[in-house]
């Protein structure tokens, strides 16, 4: 027969509050890797504080996992960098068959893509070194393709000019949106403007012939025109 003690322990064990067991589930799941998600976060953070900040590492933290980890969906930071580059190229848009001659197409679609660069200067400096082979990417080359072919160039031309295009696009893009970066420390600008300015005619006739001409123009007319010069060449 139980005791009084025993019944009284019995009773304080069965009215104690029963301890809630912690479930893993409870805990907020990580989300899933995937190239997709690496490449976003990698934009998200080049949009925030630059592509120097787009570290593996950096990458790896926000994601919640090791660095380790990263490469099984990228090589290494060049292919990161080129599949950057294949999403923004994504958001261009082809030109319309109805906005203008095909000449006038190609020029509007590299102006487009070089500003888009230009707003990147680092993933323009890092895409001059590199030879992106993206989805969206392929089809900007295809693009351009079909716009020379379109106005009759021979299929060589068109080939090699497809290359000088776009990399005279990139190289533009890399230098000019370098030399803003720097321009609001260092005033280069004013400083070649200021120079040129002064430059007698007896040491630089031929700068002091056509000074007034080299920064007439605005940024936009200079490049459109520049890339109307290749393609004139080319065909």
């Amino acid at each position: 027969m139980p005791s009084a003690l025993t019944n009284m322990f019995a009773t304080i064990v069965f009215m104690s509050p029963r301890r809630e067991p912690v479930s893993r589930r409870d805990r907020p799941a990580k989300p899933p890797l995937s190239r997709a998600a690496l490449v976003a976060v990698a934009l998200r953070i080049m949009r925030e504080e630059g592509l120097e900040k787009a570290t593996m590492r950096r990458l790896a933290a926000e994601l919640d996992t090791g660095p380790a980890s990263l490469y099984v969906y990228v090589r290494n930071t060049a292919e990161l960098h080129g599949a950057m580059l294949d999403e923004l190229v994504a958001g261009l848009e082809p030109p319309e068959p109805a906005a203008g001659d095909w000449r006038e197409r190609l020029i509007g679609l590299l102006t487009s893509y070089t500003w888009m660069l230009f707003a990147r200067p680092g993933l323009a400096r890092s895409v001059l070194t590199l030879r992106p082979c993206g989805p969206h990417y392929l089809r900007l080359i295809d693009t351009v393709l079909g716009l020379l072919l379109a106005g009759g160039m021979p299929d060589r031309q068109a080939a090699w000019g497809v290359d000088i295009l776009l990399q005279h696009a990139t190289a533009t893009a890399a230098e000019q949106g370098s030399r803003a970066e720097a321009a609001e420390a260092a005033g280069e600008e004013a400083d070649l403007a200021l120079a040129v300015a002064e430059a007698g005619a007896g040491a630089y006739p031929h700068l002091v012939r056509v000074r007034d001409e080299l920064f007439a123009g605005t940024g936009e007319e200079r490049m459109r025109w520049s890339f109307g010069t290749i393609i004139d060449g080319l065909s």
